[in-house]
Order: C-alpha cells, then structure tokens, then sequence
C-alpha cells in the first residue's frame, strides 16, 4: 500500500494527497511541493497514512508527487515576506484597473514559493479583455501573470464574512471544496423556499443544506415514494404549478406547461402532484321545496346552459318603457307602413 499525506496551501483550501518518501513528517508541518505551477508552500492536514487499494490512482493516471523537502524557519520567512509583497501587488494592480476603466473587482492576489508566477483573483458579471493591463503589470512585476476569473462563492470563500446563524461562513472556516446544493434539499428538510431565507451572503444556495442531506434523503424516501408522472397529470415543480405534456423515462424528466404558458423539463425528484381539487361542473339548484315565506321565481336556466355574448356592451343604459298615451298616432304605426316624405327637387331653386 502507498503512503501519502494530505496538503492544504491556502486555509480552508483544497487538500491535495502528496508522497512523503523517506521523511517523517506529523500533522502541523510545513512542507515544500513541486505543483504544477512551480514550488508551493504548504501545511500537513493528515499525516502519513496509507492509502486504500480502492483509492489508489489507476493506471493511467500519474503517481503522485513526492515532496521537495520539508520547510525550514528560512522558508516561513519567505512565505511571509511574499504574503506582504502580494499586498502591495494587489494595491498597484487595483490602480492600474482604475486607470485602464475594466469592469472587474479585483479579490485577491498570491506569489509562489519561488517568486516565478503571481496570480490575480478577480471576478467579473462576463468577458473582460485584460491585455494591457498584463503587459502593464509584467513591465512592474518583472514575473509571469496571471489573471483568474472566480465566481461569486469563492469571493465570498476569500473575503470571509458571517453567515445568518451568527457564525464564520462554513467556506471559510473549514469547508475544503464547494458540494452541489440544489433545491431539493430544501424541500426534503421541510424549508421555507423563500431565496431570501435558504441562500448565503453570495447569493447561492446555503452550503449547510448539504450537511444533513443524506438523513433527510433517507426519510424522505421511506415516507415519500418517487412520484412518476404521467401525461395530462397537474403537478407543481419549482417554477409554479402546470401539466404534464410528456414524460422521459430514460432521463426521468417531464416536460411541464406551466398555467403561465411557460414550459419547463424538471426532474422526477423536484415533483409532487397537485393537491387542489378543481372543480369543473357548476353545481345544480336543488328541486326541493322552495323555503318558508318566499315567493315562487320564475323558470331560470342553468347557467351552464346560459350563453354570454361578450360581444355586446352590458353596461349599457336601458331606455325606459315608452307611455302609449302620450305617443301620437303617427309615431305608433310601424315605420315600414308610413307615408314616405316628398323629396327634394335637384337642381337650383329659382
């Protein structure tokens, strides 16, 4: 079995598994590596162990890395003076940015062990075409740059802040890498999916949803059975409520037409059927006994059987009934029986 230890650059960073070769190293040492970006400085999160057959690298995969050699109190003075040289990098970099007008915020800027590379973290909403602004910072710098676009959550894994439970964010306390979170975990644990109450300071999905997962998937699933969906079936998903046009088993996905005129393809799993009774016949009135005091009616239709012609104006002013007594004679007779009136001659009268 292979021996291997786990490295960490950066706090709360990623861990990368290395070769120990023949020192003895503990938990806590400072090591320097040969990455792929030249020699790096790190610390031992997980001291020597052996790795499990079944997470050994395949064949086709490279070995790993050994260790260049174990940091030494001239190494830690180095790293330190790099980590304030970096600061002053990342000062002169955010007025060159304010000069050349990019629209980008600048994160955070780090050198190597060995000075060869300097790597700039900045995030932006699309493309930003930084040319000038690398040959402007290689001309001071006299190194290699290199600009890194991040996105939003390892801004927030770099500025650090605190989260809605009063604590340090969970990525930059402890959390190595970034787990998928999806809305279904929200509903499975019974949360409100207001975004404004599931997400973080960055925006996304809260990564604490990922911690008690697994649990709540168990018991979901025990209580709650994978709904299959079938064609003409209303269901709600997570863009509103709507029906099923067609259904892919292969994938497990339903394509829905939402009551927006919107449609949608979700997954079986982010599903559930509608519970509202809808109500498609218009009750009947009842032909019991008409109740006490009250006065026959005359035959009124159904309204279902009633025709509304949204044609015409019903908000229209009825004209009143007309008084035969006080309408001549003339006026009564239809139009089509009264005499017609002379016309009038063509022509100039003389």
């Amino acid at each position: 079995m292979q021996k291997v230890i786990g490295v960490r650059f950066k706090p709360a960073g990623k861990m990368y598994l290395f070769d120990p070769g023949d020192y003895e190293i503990d938990k806590g040492d400072s090591v320097i590596v040969e990455t792929l970006g030249g020699l790096e400085c790190g610390e031992v999160i997980i001291g020597v162990r052996d790795l499990p057959q079944a997470e050994n690298p395949s064949a086709n995969t490279p070995p790993l890395r050994k260790i260049y050699r174990k940091a030494t109190r001239a190494d830690l003075a180095r790293v330190a003076e790099n980590n304030k040289n970096a600061q002053e990098a990342f000062e002169i970099c955010q007025e060159k940015i304010i000069e050349h007008n990019l629209s980008m915020k600048l994160i955070n800027a780090r050198y190597t062990f060995d000075v060869n590379k300097l790597v700039f973290y900045f995030t932006a909403e699309g493309r930003v075409d930084f040319r000038d602004l690398v040959r402007d910072l290689a001309y001071i710098f006299r190194t290699r740059i290199e600009m890194r676009q991040v996105g939003v959550r390892e801004e927030a894994k770099a500025l650090g802040g605190v989260g809605c439970c009063g604590r340090k964010l969970c990525c930059t306390a402890f959390l190595g890498d970034f787990a998928q979170v999806s809305i279904r975990m929200a509903k499975e644990q019974n949360l409100s999916l207001n975004p404004t109450k599931i997400s973080g300071i960055c925006g996304r999905l809260l990564c604490c949803l990922k911690f008690e997962s697994d649990y709540y998937h168990e018991c979901y699933v025990e209580n709650n059975p994978l709904y299959e969906p079938k064609p003409n079936d209303r269901v709600v998903a997570d863009d509103g409520e709507g029906r099923v046009v067609s259904v892919n088993v292969v994938r497990r996905t339903a394509t829905i037409l939402l009551d927006t005129n919107r449609t949608v393809v979700a997954a079986w799993e982010d599903i559930i059927p509608s519970d509202r009774e809808i109500v498609t016949n218009i009750p009947k009135a009842k032909t019991d006994s008409p109740p006490v005091n009250s006065e026959p009616k005359a035959d009124v239709k159904p309204l279902s059987n009633v025709k509304i012609n949204r044609g015409k104006n019903l908000n229209r002013k009825v004209k009143p009934p007309v008084d035969d007594k006080n309408v001549d004679e003339d006026k009564k007779t239809p139009w089509i029986n009264r005499p017609r009136k002379p016309r009038r001659p063509k022509g100039k009268l003389q």
